[in-house]
């Protein structure tokens, strides 16, 4: 059986930031690195959920919202991923749009999109704090990001 592409990459070297990942066609998947691998330092459950919520909402209702695919957490706990219409959106402008959300998200104001039993399945571990602390995180850390410092060293 063929090793799937993330399973290729060291995960002892990777540190926090944003990579391209793959492409399949015209989808292009981001790996946004928030925790280094292997270290038990791990994003909780409330933070992955929190962070799904305040960004998926905004990627989908941002100018760009017909390019954006999926964006969700990582099952090791230490990132996300974006998946996205190379068509309709560049590396530049997908870097551009991840600054926007993330810095939107990092103040936003309001009560938590989706935060009720009606549209989500564990609604009560959403806490926008918690989303918009990571968020901020987030923002500062790839607030100088290129095309350049996409690659995986």
């Amino acid at each position: 059986m063929e090793r799937i592409a993330s399973f290729t990459v060291d995960h002892n070297k990777l540190v926090p930031g944003l990579y391209y990942s793959r492409r399949d066609g015209d989808t292009v998947t981001f790996d946004l690195r928030f925790k280094k691998p292997n270290t038990g330092d791990l994003l909780s459950n409330s933070e992955m959920h929190s962070v799904e919520h305040l960004i998926a909402t905004l990627l989908r209702n941002s100018e760009d919202k017909e390019a954006v695919i999926y964006f969700g957490p990582m099952g090791c706990q230490t990132g996300f991923y974006f998946l996205f219409d190379n068509r309709l959106l560049s590396l530049e402008g997908a870097i551009e749009l991840l600054k926007e959300v993330f810095t939107a998200a990092a103040s936003f104001e309001g009560e938590m999109p989706g935060k009720s039993a009606v549209e989500c399945g564990n609604y009560v571990n959403l806490d926008v704090d918690t989303g918009k602390a990571v968020c901020k995180f987030y923002a500062d850390l790839i607030a100088d990001w290129t095309v350049e410092k996409l690659s995986y060293d």
